[in-house]
């Protein structure tokens, strides 16, 4: 019977290490049902929860990971389960539950877990999260000139601010599209403010009241209303492109560990 199991682990196994995932899932699981002694648990759960990560199940790869943590033999054991754990996590953009997992290790395995696996893995669940300068702090721990925190302060510098777009388009309407990049949108929402808001001022001017009330209130403040709307909304998509674009570079070009 001994035999048996060996020879399930070692089918397992080569399922897995072809990337055959789904019939490893099957395989590791059989190998579960019969395993009484629960010589096999840890090994199935582990790679049942790296099978479903890499085929894109996560909340089932978290369940088996969890699994595999909690029939774990070593203080090694424990540690790949939670790390493995927390890069799921990053990767379904749980980043709170990523945060958590890191502290907690960092608390229960000192001796296991150096400082630079936490900020390592901090900086990446900040990165999948969108928050470059965090991204760059945690990075900044282990080395001033570590690759991921030259993308991360490059990212950060090269996005717009959401804020100051909409904020000088209060001002100036048309200077958020402009500072943005996108410079007939500006031109134009620049044009059609100082067309209306000359329409109305003249209205009233020439006692047109009423003429000025339906212009100003109907007309201008829709287009003043869509100016700064816009300014907002092109510089988050622009600030999106430049993520996105970061985003790819690390998946075609980065050579370090990645979630």
């Amino acid at each position: 019977m001994a035999q048996d199991y060996i020879e399930q682990c070692y089918y397992a196994d080569s399922l897995f290490s072809s990337e055959q995932y789904f019939d490893a899932i099957t395989e590791y699981k059989r190998l579960l049902f019969f395993d009484k002694a629960e010589e096999y648990t840890y090994q199935s759960n582990f790679n049942i929860g790296l099978s479903y990560k890499y085929g894109g199940k996560y909340d089932e790869a978290i369940k088996y990971l969890k699994f595999a943590e909690l029939s774990a033999y070593s203080d090694s054991q424990r540690v790949n389960s939670i790390l493995q754990s927390i890069r799921v996590n990053i990767l379904r953009r749980t980043t709170n539950n990523a945060l958590v997992l890191l502290n907690d290790l960092r608390r229960d395995f000192p001796i296991n877990v150096d400082s630079s696996t936490i900020a390592y893995w901090r900086g990446w669940s900040y990165i999948i999260a969108d928050d470059w300068e965090n991204a760059s702090l945690e990075f900044g721990k282990i080395e001033n000139d570590h690759p991921l925190k030259k993308i991360s302060d490059k990212v950060e510098d090269d996005k717009y601010s959401v804020t100051f777009a909409t904020l000088i388009s209060y001002i100036l309407p048309g200077s958020g599209q402009i500072y943005t990049g996108n410079y007939l949108s500006g031109a134009l929402s620049l044009g059609w403010n100082i067309l209306w808001g000359y329409l109305t001022i003249n209205a009233f001017l020439t006692d047109r009241a009423l003429e000025g009330i339906l212009i100003g209130g109907l007309l201008w403040t829709r287009f003043y209303r869509g100016n700064f709307q816009n300014a907002e909304k092109f510089a988050i998509e622009k600030n999106i492109e430049i993520s996105n674009k970061a985003y790819k570079y690390l998946k075609n070009n980065y050579r370090g560990i990645k979630p």
